[in-house]
């Protein structure tokens, strides 16, 4: 009696749950077992796709054809699309299992191999599957692409977006997530600013509660779904294009491309800022006294806790506990707070240079506007010729896309542009309060604020001595409202009768004591 091992193979999960076409498939080879007194060894039930043969169950069963031969004569299924989808496998696998001595055989396709005319049969059972494969696939992808060019993101959300089904439960979309998708904004807008490397702002973006991987998050700051667009891949004739999604960007256009630019490397960066430990926020400011080198800080394991210095990487042996220069930095700091009774004094001249920045604005959006306005025309004029057949249908084509190409750009750029002029008001009112106060947001602030405040009134290098700091610079801002400040102490003392007698050309004033043996004075002339 012959023996032979059924091969049971459905594709879908549905198939696979319902049990429907396995028991069916079952049933049948089993009678025709019964009806040629072939005797039935193994049922093997597969549930993968026919396009391949990396199937578990399959190799597992040939895996056992191989380590007993001659103990099988036949591996029966019920059509041949069941054996297989893709007829250059399918040869191959066939010529293998042949070497095993076992003859693959579809019950309802029977051919009778030493026919050398089945062969062509077999060609056709096998291509016929495969080429219905192709034309589904061929259909997805087409169907896939017009769905991409109607705006609508296919597969799974990004990073920041989940998908949803509308209320009829026909159409599909997707709409931000929180609080990944504030996270990712907040990233976006980090990389503009060039201050953190991709990797830094990853690491603190897992800190704010993202859960992505590098790879995945560098794919995702390079997709423009999250300004609201999709992007439609070149194929074949057709150019790849950038169309407006039907989700919500949860950045602008503008901000998007800038960052491009700047993961491109065609804009320049600023300088990166350090990140560095809590108990260390003067580290990348301070130089070295002895030697002129910037101090770095690492932390010593004592025996109850760790300690925490500022020092030299060379072998000068400059070294400060961090503890002391915190505390005579924050001392030091008190003295940039003017007095609140001054702090009205500095609104005009900040209303001022607000208007002179932004004056521009409208102007800026009228030279875009006639820019788009000129684009357009073009495109209008080069149809024309068409008609007219002065240019061929390529150059008209060509010409398109470059002009739309440029007015894409124009009214990312428009789009980025404010609407309308902010009230000064409310942020003059936060400025002020807050350098009033500046001491005490130091000393209560984290980290990353405490860096942006010292980068922000010393824009050159601290030296520390120990006891006290000095710089050869302070902000500019900085600079004149102390100065102003000071002058209106001096004047309510009686020791400086005209503010206008402050030299322009005395050294800017730094963190240490002032010499006063000498005064210069800056004729009106």
């Amino acid at each position: 009696m012959k023996i032979a091992d059924l091969y049971i193979r459905v594709s879908t999960d549905d198939q696979r749950d319902k049990g429907f076409s396995q028991r069916y498939q079952e049933e049948v080879l089993r009678k025709y077992c019964d009806h040629n007194f072939i005797q039935v060894r193994h049922t093997i039930f597969e549930d993968h796709s026919a396009k391949t043969f990396n199937r578990p169950q399959w190799n597992k069963l040939l895996t056992d054809w191989r380590k007993t031969r001659n103990q099988v004569d036949f591996v029966l299924f019920t059509k041949w699309d069941r054996f297989s989808r893709n007829a250059g496998d399918a040869y191959q696998m066939i010529s293998t299992i042949r070497k095993l001595n076992i003859e693959p055989q579809a019950i309802e396709q029977p051919l009778d191999m030493t026919v050398p005319e089945s062969k062509i049969m077999m060609a056709v059972y096998l291509a016929v599957p495969e080429a219905e494969n192709d034309r589904r696939a061929l259909n997805v992808f087409y169907g896939m692409r017009r769905a991409r060019k109607e705006g609508r993101w296919m597969g799974t959300a990004p990073i920041g977006y989940q998908n949803k089904t509308d209320e009829s439960g026909k159409s599909k979309y997707i709409c931000p997530k929180d609080p990944e998708a504030s996270i990712m904004k907040w990233a976006f807008e980090e990389i503009a600013t060039c201050q953190y490397n991709t990797e830094q702002i990853l690491q603190m973006a897992r800190k704010r509660g993202l859960k992505c991987s590098k790879n995945n998050f560098w794919v995702a700051i390079r997709n423009p779904v999250y300004c609201g667009k999709i992007h439609v891949p070149k194929y074949r004739d057709e150019e790849s294009i950038f169309v407006q999604g039907k989700h919500e960007g949860i950045i602008s256009s503008t901000l998007f491309y800038l960052v491009q630019e700047i993961l491109d490397g065609r804009r320049k960066k600023q300088r990166t800022k350090i990140v560095v430990d809590d108990q260390l926020p003067l580290r990348g400011f301070l130089l070295c006294p002895r030697c002129g080198r910037v101090l770095t800080g690492s932390a010593s394991k004592g025996r109850n806790r760790h300690y925490h210095y500022y020092h030299c990487i060379t072998s000068c042996g400059c070294r400060f506990p961090a503890e002391r220069a915190n505390s005579l930095f924050a001392k030091e700091l008190r003295k940039y707070v003017p007095r609140s009774p001054y702090n009205q004094l500095f609104r005009p001249a900040l209303e001022y240079y607000f208007v002179a920045q932004t004056k521009g604005i409208s102007e800026e959006r009228d030279r875009l506007l006639n820019q788009i306005d000129a684009y357009t025309e073009l495109i209008r004029e080069a149809r024309k010729l068409l008609f007219q057949q002065q240019i061929t249908p390529g150059d008209f084509k060509e010409s398109k896309e470059e002009y739309e190409k440029a007015i894409a750009k124009l009214e990312d750029s428009l789009a980025g542009m404010p609407k309308k002029t902010h009230n000064i008001e409310t942020i003059l009112e936060k400025g002020m309060a807050n350098i009033s106060v500046l001491d005490t947001i130091f000393e209560n602030a984290d980290i990353e604020q405490r860096r942006q405040i010292i980068g922000s009134i010393f824009p050159e290098k601290l030296t520390f001595s120990g006891d006290a700091y000095r710089t050869t610079r302070i902000n500019y801002a900085v600079q004149l409202i102390c100065g102003l400040d000071k002058a209106s102490v001096e004047k309510e003392n009686g020791t400086n009768p005209s503010i206008s007698d402050l030299s322009h050309l005395v050294i800017p004033l730094g963190l240490e004591p002032r010499a006063h043996t000498l005064k210069v004075y800056c004729s009106t002339n």
